[in-house]
């Protein structure tokens, strides 16, 4: 994936987060909000680190 589509879609996954986080927060719920904002994080670092599945061609006939 190119680096410019990872950051949009780490952008909007963090916004995406930061609202869950906050509309938690308004409801009261500390717990749970506290696990979006780490899952939102998360899920941002991991698909940075992680290589993307690439599928390799063989040569061979089948």
């Amino acid at each position: 994936m190119p680096h410019h589509v990872k950051l949009l879609l780490s952008l909007a996954w963090l916004l995406t987060a930061l609202g869950a986080y906050l509309f938690m927060v308004h409801l009261g719920q500390i717990g749970p909000s506290y696990a979006v904002a780490f899952l939102g994080v998360f899920a941002v670092i991991a698909m940075w680190v992680f290589p993307e599945v690439q599928k390799k061609k063989s040569n061979s006939l089948r």
